[in-house]
């Protein structure tokens, strides 16, 4: 049987966080239709130990969670992928890999938990933000009518979900 999920790919610099978070959100709120993975242009050696507390504080599966470089989605035996969006601002502006297939992409911004000063829950918090950034845009996305939108009409819904601000309504 067929497997008909599309494959996201969401990409950062790192790896370590908010790319790491978009995985996990999408694995569960995509209901089968998607499949998530995650890259950096320059993994760190291992996620951000706050990115697994919170995934796991929120019962995401986070066994095969790791810090990986974009290369290993470049490969020819690697899953071609559908969508790839960037969550920093940084990844959006270095030379992506070619990406078989010609997926859609989008920008989706978001700020670096890992990059946050203060407090201890000054942290956390920035953590938890940027994960209720990400949940907000992909529960949109995973809920547009993607068959039934041309390409240039699902790329400014994916450029539009790029702009959402911090509630669900698309800016």
């Amino acid at each position: 049987m067929p497997d008909d999920r599309k494959n996201v790919l969401f990409l950062c610099t790192g790896n370590s966080a908010r790319s790491l978070m978009a995985e996990a959100i999408i694995e569960r709120e995509g209901l089968g239709k998607f499949r998530g993975f995650s890259a950096g242009s320059q993994p760190k050696d291992a996620p951000h130990p706050r990115t697994i507390a919170l995934l796991q504080h929120l019962n995401h599966d986070t066994s095969a969670i790791r810090s990986k470089s974009w290369e290993e989605f470049a490969t020819p035996d690697a899953p071609q992928m559908d969508f790839v969006f960037t969550v920093c601002d940084q990844a959006a502006s270095e030379p992506c890999p070619i990406w078989p297939g010609q997926p859609m992409s989008a920008h989706w911004g978001v700020p670096d938990p890992a990059a946050a000063t203060g407090t201890e829950a000054e942290i956390a918090f920035a953590f938890s933000d940027a994960y209720r950034m990400l949940r907000n845009r992909i529960s949109i996305f995973v809920n547009l009518p993607i068959a039934q939108l041309d390409r240039l009409s699902l790329q400014k819904e994916l450029d539009r979900i790029g702009q959402t601000q911090n509630d669900t309504t698309p800016a």
